[in-house]
């Protein structure tokens, strides 16, 4: 039987006088999964890794040339892939799985390191593949399904070519990418990874269900995939670095509180600004543990990268992404043919078009300041008149207000961002991320901190900045709660879930398609936008409210249980492609990191203990500010030395990565001498070199 790179099990349930599992696992007895041609395939068992659900009015002849396509070799235009049309021919569901060489071979073509018969992680390599340690199951159920998702997703037209069942309006063109054809079609309506219920149970007794601290990072790794394993360890490795600037926070505002005379107390409400000494500490701390936290979680990350195989990924001529376009021509470099797209026209596109669209956004944010402005002079004026009851409410509704409004144009950019940057039509997928990271980064930050950055440069009003932070940090965490957990277990628990209703006994295509009514689970964008604002609140203000870390470190205790739980229950299981760290999203935590220092310091003259010492010593203002910049500058210094006493990863992972490296390089030399290039016509990446399939293989 096809091998799918592992066994699932599952009840065996009646369907139509033979049980469906069967008809999942055996093919010898009737028609069920597709062919595979390699004898190292066979097995008797294959794993259900991969649901397609087809649109309503797609006929059996549609589906039958779907089905063959997909299970169709490489080498004849296929995808090499195992699938199994469900309980009939007319069903609207397509289970797909692959055969164990497939799999193998984009191991190599992804870079991925497994372990070698020496014990060490080695980039994996298809001509080598039985000296690695249980070469048959050493994938990951999440890279399994991640490979299924990159054949799919790799399959191009090799001539122009007719759907059959589908108008001729839906002809596929030489080189068109098909399953983004099918999906503008209307042929497929959803393609997403099958959550294996026994594994699901055991991972979410061992993450969230239980009264553990610990994480089992590795078995997420292995069900969810690296993004998702690297996220939450970030979370919990950050979440447990607050501990030592909560502890200084609690100290500070213990102390602060002793002192007879108001104006030297922090967080008191006739405080001008908080004590001098708690002011410089907090502040000073601040810049220094935000340094010392990102070197030492890199080093983790690079430790992590090594253990879950990403730490060698390759950097490829790849096929452009699904959702690129263009004029069909011939790539000059890769010598494929593949659309075109001037890099010219992007540029334009991006000049007049994302970035005024930017812009207005961006705009949107400072009228919503100065409506807070106004709404806060507004109420105070109120007070001031009235000072009542009802006017102390009232204090803190711009506050709340604004936060809403905030949150809300967030939400609406983001959409905006995608659109725009699909617009702009990038070949990469690296590339269409990091454009959008880049946009919504920028609003990010003058979203969230432009208020604050204005009352602390420009009001330099430092009760107002504490006020303000206070709100931010309680009221953005429980909007943030309720918008990520609670609404989406409400909607599942009285909307979603009375319709998928399953029991033991229910039909496994049944229970397959019960997923399918989850929505997709949006990302971890918001996530990391969440964390990334978060340190920011603590590293660039926490001087003026000591207790930022105490509140952030109670938030991101219940964070983590509650994404977890988010994940594994609300949503559909997601794609997720190997990673070797963060990304760009541990560069952006470094270039706060860094502004940190400046705002720091300009909060510290804000301090009017500074101020007067200054007076008394006889400093003028300017000489105040001179002696602001020149410490500003040693506290780079400091920082940049920090990060070079401490290596970005640990030497023993260095040593590893160069072995990695020597090995890689050791096996090239002994391969054999590569074929001449392919001709344009022959246009699929060099491991998925294929001849021109004769039109009546796929359309019988």
């Amino acid at each position: 039987m096809d091998k799918a790179g592992g066994d699932q099990g599952g009840a065996e349930v009646k369907a139509g006088g033979q049980t469906l599992l069967s008809r999942l696992s055996a093919s010898s007895v009737r028609p069920g999964w597709t062919k595979v041609s390699c004898p190292c395939c066979v097995s008797e068992r294959v794993e259900p890794l991969v649901l397609v659900k087809l649109g309503e009015k797609v006929g059996p002849e549609t589906k039958r040339w779907l089905i063959k396509l997909i299970g169709a070799p490489q080498t004849d235009g296929g995808a090499g892939l195992l699938a199994h049309p469900g309980e009939d021919a007319s069903g609207d569901l397509i289970i797909v799985s692959a055969p164990r060489c497939t799999l193998l071979r984009a191991t190599e073509e992804l870079g991925l390191c497994k372990l070698y018969r020496s014990g060490d992680m080695e980039a994996f390599s298809y001509q080598d593949r039985n000296n690695f340690k249980d070469s048959g199951r050493f994938l990951t159920l999440a890279e399994r399904q991640f490979i299924v998702k990159y054949e799919l997703d790799g399959l191009r037209a090799q001539r122009d070519l007719r759907i059959p069942g589908l108008l001729d309006i839906y002809t596929l063109q030489r080189r068109d990418n098909i399953w983004q054809k099918l999906q503008s079609a209307g042929v497929t309506l959803d393609t997403f990874p099958l959550h294996n219920t026994n594994k699901l149970k055991d991972l979410s007794e061992a993450w969230y269900s239980g009264n553990q601290l610990a994480q089992p990072l590795d078995s997420v790794n292995k069900y969810f995939g690296s993004p998702v394993a690297f996220y939450f360890s970030f979370l919990g490795f950050y979440t447990w670095s607050l501990l030592p600037p909560a502890i200084l926070g609690v100290c500070i505002t213990y102390f602060s509180e002793i002192k007879s005379n108001s104006s030297q107390v922090i967080g008191s409400e006739d405080d001008s600004a908080p004590a001098i000494s708690g002011h410089m500490l907090q502040a000073v701390f601040s810049m220094l543990w935000s340094t010392i936290f990102m070197e030492l979680w890199k080093r983790r990350s690079a430790s992590l990268s090594y253990r879950w195989g990403t730490l060698h990924l390759t950097e490829r001529f790849a096929e452009p992404r699904p959702g690129f376009h263009g004029n069909l021509g011939v790539n000059p470099v890769t010598g494929r043919v593949e659309p075109l797209f001037p890099d010219w026209q992007r540029e334009l596109r991006m000049a007049l078009v994302s970035l005024p669209v930017v812009g207005l956004f961006l705009g949107l944010v400072v009228l919503g300041m100065m409506g807070f402005y106004w709404a806060e002079a507004l109420v105070q004026q109120l007070n001031e008149d009235w000072d009542n009851m009802l006017t102390q409410i009232l204090l803190i509704v711009p506050s709340v207000l604004h936060i809403l409004f905030t949150n809300m144009l967030a939400t609406v950019y983001k959409t905006v961002a995608q659109s725009l940057t699909e617009y702009e039509n990038h070949r990469e997928e690296s590339a269409f991320q990091n454009h959008l990271t880049a946009k919504v980064l920028v609003f990010t930050f003058i979203n969230n901190f432009a208020v604050l950055f204005h009352i602390a440069f420009y009001k330099q009003d430092v009760p107002l900045l504490r006020k303000r932070l206070a709100s931010l940090l309680i009221f953005t965490q429980i909007i943030n709660q309720v918008t990520e957990v609670v609404i989406p277990f409400l909607v599942d628990r009285f909307i979603s879930a009375p319709h998928r209703t399953q029991r033991e006994d229910d039909p496994q295509q049944d229970k397959f398609r019960n997923q399918s009514s989850l929505p997709p689970f949006p990302g971890l964008f918001a996530e990391y936008i969440e964390l990334l604002v978060q340190f920011g609140y603590l590293s660039l203000f926490s001087c003026v409210f000591p207790l930022t870390a105490v509140l952030l470190l109670l938030n991101n205790l219940t964070e983590i249980r509650s994404d977890a739980y988010k994940i594994c229950k609300l949503f559909r299981k997601p794609f997720f492609p190997p990673v070797a760290n963060m990304g760009v999203w541990q560069v952006a935590f470094e270039v706060l990191s860094f502004v940190s220092v400046v705002s720091n310091c300009w909060l510290l003259l804000l301090s009017p203990r500074l101020q007067q010492m200054g007076q008394e010593n006889g400093m003028s203002s300017s000489n105040l500010l001179l002696s602001a910049v020149l410490v500003e500058h040693v506290l780079i210094i400091v920082k940049v030395i920090i990060s070079i006493v401490i290596p970005d990863e640990p030497d023993w992972i260095r040593k590893k990565r160069e072995h990695i490296e020597f090995s890689s390089m050791q096996a090239l030399r002994q391969s054999p001498s590569p074929s001449p290039p392919p001709s344009p016509l022959l246009s699929r990446p060099a491991s998925k070199l294929s001849k021109v399939p004769p039109s009546e293989e796929l359309t019988s």
